[in-house]
C-alpha cells in the first residue's frame, strides 16, 4: 500500500541519516476503503492525491512546531506492506480522517519510492500558512484561505535517489 507521511527538511535530514523513516507507529495518509467511500467518484490517481494533499497539510503542522525548519512542506511516499498498515481516525477535516493510517513496525529507507517538496517559490506561501494554522483551527475564515493558498502550490516530485540532493544545501 502507498502510504504518504508528513515531514519537513531537517526530519528528512535525519531519515536519511539514520536510514530509516521515524518511529514506529508511524501516522500517514493513504487510499482507505473510508477515503473511497467518501470520495466514490474518484480513481485511484485522485485518491492518491487526495492522501497526498492530506500529508502536505499535516507537514504544515510540523513546521508550526519546527520554528527553525524551513517552510517548505515535505511528504514521503513509501511502499509499505498492507498488514502493517490500519486505518486510524480523530481528524476533524473528513478528508484527513477518512485517509489518516498508522504504519506498525520499521521502515527503512528503502521503502520510499519518493519524496514530494515544496519548491523554493512557495516559501512565502507556507510561512504565512503555518502562522495561520491556529486562527484557521478556531474557524477564522481568512486565515483558512490562507492555510488553503499553501495547498496552490504544487509539490515537487524527488526519487529516493534525489532526496540527499535536497537536504545537502548549496555547493
Amino acid at each position: 500500500m502507498r502510504v504518504y507521511l508528513p515531514g519537513t527538511l531537517p526530519a528528512l535530514a535525519a531519515v536519511l541519516g539514520r536510514s530509516e523513516v521515524g518511529d514506529p507507529p508511524l501516522r500517514g495518509f493513504a487510499v482507505t476503503p473510508a477515503l473511497r467511500e467518501w470520495y466514490a467518484s474518484g480513481d485511484l490517481e485522485e485518491l492518491e492525491y487526495v492522501a497526498m494533499a492530506q500529508a502536505a497539510r499535516a507537514s504544515l503542522r510540523l513546521l508550526a512546531e519546527d520554528p527553525d525548519a524551513p517552510p517548505r512542506r515535505v511528504v514521503l511516499a513509501v511502499e509499505i506492506p498492507d498488514d502493517r498498515v490500519k486505518a486510524v481516525s480523530g481528524a476533524a477535516d473528513p478528508a484527513a480522517d477518512a485517509a489518516a493510517v498508522e504504519v506498525s513496525g520499521e521502515v527503512p529507507v528503502s521503502l520510499v519510492v519518493s519524496g514530494h517538496v515544496d519548491d523554493v517559490v512557495a516559501v512565502d506561501d507556507i510561512r504565512a500558512a503555518v502562522a495561520a494554522l491556529p486562527k484557521a483551527d478556531e474557524g477564522d475564515d481568512d486565515a483558512r484561505f490562507t492555510v488553503d493558498g499553501a495547498e496552490g502550490h504544487e509539490l515537487m516530485w524527488y526519487a529516493r535517489q534525489e532526496l540527499p540532493y535536497l537536504v545537502a544545501g548549496p555547493a
